[in-house]
């Protein structure tokens, strides 16, 4: 009896099996099958309560009050109002360029082409030559020799400027040189901390009243206003170089001159180089400079401030008014 019902209770063991893994009709309500009930799933946290004041507020207002507080304690220590970095009455002004006054300027162009290929091809090569063959001590004996010649130019300008000490000093200059300097090969008047300065008819005609004049760059002598064309005319008379009756001698004397003073130019040639407009900066940097000769002697601590340093130079040379060789022209036959 007892086997009996342990074989029954087996059998239904195994026909309750079987039901619960058999597979599921087809014909079933989709509806039973797919619906989940949402309250049986695990709840989702919470989000935090949104603070009305942090959307009211928005962030770059702590800066804009922190920038404020600043300002109101700079205003609280200087006496003034809000910082302007712009318009800060403390800062140097800008620099302000001259204005050229250049209404000549595309015949002024041309000529300034054609003066860079005559530059480019004959003087600047020149130069350099002579830089590589010649000693620094020659090329310093030849540069003081010419620029002794040109005191008594100077001195007779500066006479007509109205400045008789500096006349008087110039002429000391030349003398010392002359004979000391040997012809002023040497040059002990600046061991003596005596100036050397440079005059011309030009600047005298600047220092009379004619400030403005109109820029003109000339085939070989380069930049010039129409006040220095008037002023190499005054200025050749006063030549000593011209005097020279030898037309080898003073040819050979005045091509000398202008390889010499394109030499002393070869230091700036690196400014030049990549410019935007070779010839703005050549025209600017010219007239400022030549302001600068004409109102040194006036307002000197003013216009040496204003001037930059490799312009303020009296070394800085320009073709002078004997150095173009050229026969002498005389009325005898």
């Amino acid at each position: 009896m007892n086997l009996f019902r342990l074989s029954t209770v087996v059998l239904l063991a195994a026909l309750a099996t079987a039901c619960a893994s058999a597979p599921k009709s087809s014909t079933a309500a989709p509806a039973d099958a797919v619906v989940i009930d949402s309250t049986a799933s695990a709840p989702l946290p919470t989000e935090p309560p949104i603070d009305p004041a942090s959307i009211d507020t928005p962030a770059p207002a702590t800066d804009t009050a922190t920038a404020s507080e600043g300002e109101d304690d700079f205003a609280a220590i200087y006496g003034q109002g809000a910082y302007d970095p712009v318009a800060d009455p403390t800062l140097p002004a800008p620099a302000q360029s001259p204005t050229a006054y250049d209404p000549w300027e595309k015949f002024n162009r041309k000529v300034h082409a054609f003066n860079n290929v005559v530059d480019r091809a004959v003087a600047r090569p020149l130069a350099r030559a002579y830089v590589a063959a010649v000693p620094r001590p020659v090329r310093l004996g030849v540069g003081n020799f010419f620029d002794n010649l040109r005191q008594p130019l100077t001195m007779v300008n500066q006479l007509l400027q109205g400045r008789p000490r500096d006349a008087t000093q110039t002429f000391g200059r030349f003398l010392l040189n002359s004979t000391v300097g040997i012809g002023g090969i040497f040059d002990p008047a600046s061991d003596l901390k005596m100036k050397r300065r440079s005059e011309d008819f030009g600047q005298t005609l600047g220092t009379w009243g004619w400030k403005r004049s109109r820029y003109v760059e000339l085939p070989f002598f380069g930049p010039r206003t129409v006040r220095d064309v008037l002023g190499l005319a005054g200025d050749m008379p006063l030549s000593p170089t011209r005097y020279v009756e030898d037309d080898k001698t003073r040819i050979f004397l005045q091509g000398l001159n202008l390889v010499d003073t394109r030499a002393q130019l070869l230091s700036l040639d690196s400014l030049r180089e990549g410019a935007v407009d070779d010839y703005a900066l050549v025209r600017d940097s010219w007239l400022q400079r030549r302001n600068y000769q004409i109102e040194s002697h006036r307002t000197p601590k003013q216009t040496e401030e204003e001037l930059p340093e490799y312009l303020q130079d009296e070394s800085t040379p320009t073709v002078p008014a004997d150095a173009m060789p050229m026969p002498e022209i005389s009325g005898g036959g």
